[in-house]
């Protein structure tokens, strides 16, 4: 069996170590992860993953790391990760009311979960395109529906991740025609049991807390399953369809 290459960018994240940790190891898989981070990957267990460590997520530092990216691999990339996503930081926290909305708030949120993702598509495209069939899957979340959102609120968090769900269906249009072999996912992981959700558990009902380590196991799974055709899939951590 030929190796194919996993990538995985926003490699610090917790599902995005789970991921790494179930990848590396399969003896046919060639794993890449990308962070600004990456002693977390300094051990044994990884010592044949290609690092390439990122100063920041601009547009010109993604560029240089795709350069990079390109060097390293050995086989054809088949399963790319976006595992960027900000909830909440010091300086943002999820809206309950219209007052709460701020320009600057808004502004970082959809940096991290729309613009630098699609920056790194816009980017991994020419080495992404070819015979080989890769599935990208970038993370999304259920509150990015429109068709869903019956409760309101997260005003900057919902626009970000719908902003990247439609981003993400024109690309899919355009790949049909220039990119056959390219799948693109939005995923949504269910809620995790992770920093990123830390502060909002309490409300979750029993069984809905999921593991890094599941969340990775269904993913990879779901992406298995899922076939290159031409459009752009937003599914859950089950695999179902979410409406857009």
């Amino acid at each position: 069996m030929n190796k194919q290459t996993t990538l995985i960018i926003g490699a610090s994240s917790a599902i995005a170590k789970a991921l790494a940790a179930q990848v590396i190891a399969d003896p046919d898989a060639e794993l890449v992860l990308v962070s600004r981070d990456v002693s977390y990957y300094q051990s044994a267990e990884f010592e044949h993953a290609k690092l390439v460590r990122v100063s920041d997520y601009q547009e010109a530092e993604i560029g240089l790391a795709v350069a990079r990216i390109q060097r390293a691999t050995e086989s054809d990339i088949a399963r790319v990760f976006i595992c960027h996503g900000v909830l909440h930081n010091d300086n943002c926290q999820p809206e309950k009311r219209l007052e709460d909305f701020s320009a600057a708030s808004f502004t970082e949120i959809v940096s991290a979960n729309t613009i630098t993702p699609m920056l790194w598509l816009k980017s991994l495209m020419p080495i992404l395109t070819g015979r080989q069939k890769c599935k990208v899957v970038v993370f999304s979340a259920r509150v990015g529906s429109i068709a869903d959102n019956a409760i309101g609120g997260w005003y900057s968090y919902r626009a970000s991740k719908a902003a990247m769900n439609m981003l993400l269906k024109s690309a899919a249009v355009e790949l049909a025609r220039r990119a056959k072999n390219i799948k693109l996912i939005s995923f949504h992981p269910g809620t995790t049991d992770t920093p990123l959700s830390k502060p909002f558990q309490r409300s979750v009902p029993d069984g809905k807390l999921f593991t890094s380590e599941f969340v990775a196991e269904q993913l990879l799974s779901i992406v298995a399953d899922t076939p290159v055709d031409g459009t752009a899939s937003f599914l859950d951590w089950q695999g179902k369809t979410i409406p857009w």
